[in-house]
């Protein structure tokens, strides 16, 4: 068998994180280009995008950025756009939060966009719950008179709960004498 003699594999690589650090120069739109806020990560390399021009697409992240750069909702991405399919579209590039706040205050981006926005729902569906009106409080109330009741019973139970413990440990022992146990082991079905 050869020996190793590099330095690991792909995994090390995978490891180091080298780009974070750098401070990249900030990439605007170009023709054909369009800037986007993910929606949805559907799995395989693919994700659904409000674009800023006010449509839905859905994208494929492209092989270079696949493993390497993590994509998650509510990220801003730049996305090239196709000319035969306007409903689908590949991810050129994912912005940082500081980058995309720098696009807001160039003016790039729309004063609506939400930069680490913690709703990913869209603002039209609004869930509702009905009141169901005085059910918490109720439960407090008889969750009060079932601890208060329980207490009264363990103060009068003490004694004879120890006492049946014994009593019953002894029948199990009774029970198998005829069986093959030791004299230590109990019988936990017969309690």
């Amino acid at each position: 068998m050869p020996k190793n003699k590099g330095k690991g594999g792909k995994n090390r690589r995978r490891g180091k994180n080298e780009n974070d650090r750098e401070k990249r120069e900030l990439v605007f739109k170009e023709d054909g280009q369009e800037y986007a806020q993910v929606l949805k990560m559907l799995g395989n390399g693919r994700l659904e995008a409000q674009c800023f021009d006010g449509t839905k697409r859905l994208c494929h992240i492209r092989g270079k950025l696949r493993k390497k750069v993590w994509i998650n909702q509510s990220d801003i991405i730049l996305i090239g756009l196709r000319e035969y399919q306007d409903h689908k579209a590949d991810v050129i590039m994912k912005y940082t939060a500081d980058e995309a706040r720098n696009l807001k205050t160039y003016g790039e981006l729309p004063d609506t966009a939400k930069i680490n926005a913690d709703n990913f729902a869209p603002d039209d569906e609004i869930i509702m719950f009905d009141d169901v009106g005085g059910t918490e409080t109720a439960a407090k109330e008889v969750d009060v008179e079932i601890t208060s009741d329980e207490e009264e019973e363990d103060l009068t139970d003490e004694s004879s709960d120890e006492e049946d413990v014994g009593f019953q440990a002894h029948q199990a022992f009774d029970k198998n004498k005829g069986g093959k146990k030791k004299a230590g082991e109990l019988d936990i079905d017969g309690i």
